[in-house]
């Protein structure tokens, strides 16, 4: 047998290299950390949009809700939207001047 085996070193180089590949596999391999902060992010990102889009459906039911009940909201927005104007009226449009 080699002097090598006789003393306690390749013990010691042994658990080395398993405590080595067992951190390669914490930091670097499926679900490792990294992998895991990477996914934090993205779903970080994801839960801000969803907010977004959350709020912008809000705005658009309360909307909806707005022109089901009368007729004013109706008003506002055809005239905001497409220039509409009652009778009588003189509409005038003014160019932004830039």
């Amino acid at each position: 047998m080699p002097h090598f085996f006789r003393s306690p070193y390749w013990l010691f180089v042994l658990l080395l290299a398993l405590l080595v590949g067992l951190q390669h596999r914490l930091w670097f391999g499926e679900n490792g950390i990294y992998q895991t902060a990477e996914l934090r992010k993205k779903i970080e990102a994801q839960q801000l949009e969803n907010k977004k889009l959350l709020e912008k459906n809000q705005r658009l039911e309360a909307e909806v809700v707005e022109l089901k009940k009368g007729t004013e909201t109706i008003e506002e927005k055809a005239r905001h939207d497409l220039g509409m104007v009652k009778d009588g009226e003189t509409l005038y449009i003014v160019p932004n001047e830039k």
